[in-house]
């Protein structure tokens, strides 16, 4: 019997080759693998003992790639309880105790968690990608997600990684973060910012 359920693959560390279901694809678009491993190209050993937030996390596929590279802990927030589901499942094949999941509106869940952290020693790593505009009312996403980012106020941020439309335009600036590069991928880009020192 052919399974035609979308999945994809843990690309390396401790988990390499476990496979994770996907979201069906009208709900989520799976991060696909050339993105994955471009961010873990970039962040490569800054992984380890972080804390990794994945906001509008799908499948979950990013954030526990980060527990297969070393990451500390991740926290996955997801709205759609379909794919919520499915992200529960993912994190019980890789490591349940490294995994919290929240099933909520991500704008709300992530500043709730960003402040939680905020008096630990633990550096964090913020991954945020907003489901492209395809849904009614998604119409502001981005905006929303540049404001939820601009308005953090804690510190112990190490980076946060917007995952984004190519043809879409990202602020220099975001708060206390600054834009350090932009790497495209067709339709897709990826953007990194950083901790701006004064």
């Amino acid at each position: 019997m052919k399974n035609d359920k979308p999945t994809t693959k843990i690309i390396a560390g401790a988990y390499k080759g476990k496979v994770l279901e996907l979201p069906s694809l009208d709900v989520t678009r799976s991060s696909k693998a050339m993105l994955k491993e471009s961010v873990f190209n970039v962040l490569q050993f800054d992984i380890i003992d972080k804390i990794f937030i994945e906001s509008f996390a799908g499948s979950g596929s990013i954030g526990l790639e980060a527990i297969s590279r070393g990451a500390k802990r991740a926290y996955f927030i997801e709205l759609d309880k379909n794919s919520y589901s499915i992200l529960l499942k993912n994190c019980k094949k890789v490591d349940i105790e490294k995994c919290q999941t929240i099933q909520g509106n991500a704008f709300v869940q992530t500043p709730l968690i960003l402040d939680f952290m905020k008096n630990s020693k633990d550096e964090v790593i913020l991954y945020v990608d907003p489901p492209f505009d395809f849904r009614d009312g998604m119409e502001d996403i981005y905006e929303k997600s540049f404001r939820m980012i601009a308005n953090i106020e804690v510190d112990n941020i190490f980076k946060v990684i917007v995952e984004h439309l190519s043809s879409t335009e990202v602020p220099q600036v975001l708060g206390k973060f600054s834009l350090e590069k932009t790497r495209k991928f067709g339709k897709s880009s990826l953007s990194y910012y950083s901790y701006t020192q004064n």
